[in-house]
């Protein structure tokens, strides 16, 4: 009897899924879009992925190594880091800048905040952000083989047609791991399969950016149009494989709706009325820093309480 009365702290339920098996299943949840990102723009776009993974491995293992801490990379953080912020590049980008991007995404992002649950907002879009204000030339530049063209998103915001199956596809332009639809949503199913991932975050994101594009784009009930933006730029990438960052969203039911709901407004908000036609990153990373709040006010009350205080006293 007295083997069942034993006192913890909670949680009292543990699942037997480790932090490692979560992260590489999220690596091989992207190697669709990998792949088809390295078959749409070349063998130097695999050289951009191996180079940024690269630089966010060594950072993170040079940083702890210095500084005395257990050694963490083989835990597949640093790796997703890096493969995330690959696919969040142009395809033929010099490599130098997204290991500039990957080391300051690991070093001040991630480890100078304590490390793996401890950075406040996503290292790969923090740092995707980061480039973004210090080389916008570069980072916007989505040529290949020297023949520059115009994203959808760009063809759309200056009232040009697009190809929307051809977005669906991947035969655009855009970053590496963005252009494919099918690529990305294969990725996901295989997450939400797993359950690495709940659906809260990424339907409640689109479907709340598609009901303000609906309303404020200006095209009515134009379905061409609303499918162009639901498929153009990292809205998809953006939605199922960052917004949903165990560390930097909700864990409250609550707090994830008003996440994907914060997500799709600002989305549109920055795609509709800002000066570019993206806005994905910029959406996330505000997104991230308001998930303290939004936890603090969808935290369940506690069984016996009311107005904060006991019942009773």
């Amino acid at each position: 009897m007295s083997e069942l009365l034993h006192v913890s702290a909670s949680p009292h339920v543990r699942a037997k899924t480790t932090v490692r098996q979560m992260m590489w299943d999220v690596i091989l949840a992207l190697m669709p879009a990998t792949i088809f990102g390295v078959y749409r723009f070349g063998w130097y776009a695999a050289l951009v992925i191996l180079v940024t993974v690269a630089a966010c491995v060594l950072t993170e293992y040079i940083f702890e190594k210095g500084m005395k801490r257990p050694v963490t990379i083989s835990d597949g953080s640093a790796v997703i880091t890096g493969l995330l912020l690959a696919l969040n590049m142009p395809p033929e980008i010099p490599v130098w800048i997204p290991v500039i991007g990957g080391i300051f995404a690991v070093l001040v992002v991630k480890q100078l905040f304590g490390g793996l649950g401890q950075n406040f907002m996503n290292p790969a879009l923090a740092a995707r952000c980061f480039l973004l204000i210090s080389f916008a030339g570069h980072m916007t530049d989505f040529a290949v083989d020297g023949i520059s063209s115009a994203t959808p998103l760009a063809a759309l915001k200056a009232g040009e047609s697009v190809d929307v199956l051809a977005m669906f596809a991947g035969n655009i332009s855009g970053t590496i791991g963005e252009v494919s639809v099918v690529a990305i949503l294969l990725g996901a199913l295989y997450l939400v399969i797993r359950r690495v991932i709940t659906l809260w975050i990424p339907v409640t994101y689109i479907g709340s950016f598609a009901v303000f594009v609906l309303i404020f784009g200006g095209h009515g009930a134009d379905w061409t149009y609303l499918a162009a933006q639901l498929c153009g730029g990292g809205l998809m990438l953006g939605a199922w494989f960052m917004a949903t960052d165990y560390v930097t969203s909700p864990i409250t039911t609550g707090g994830k709706v008003l996440f994907g709901l914060l997500l799709g407004v600002l989305t549109g908000v920055f795609r509709i009325f800002g000066p570019s036609a993206e806005g994905v990153s910029y959406a996330i990373i505000i997104g991230n820093m308001l998930v303290p709040l939004m936890e603090k006010i969808t935290v369940p009350r506690a069984f016996g309480r009311k107005g904060g205080k006991a019942d009773g006293r």
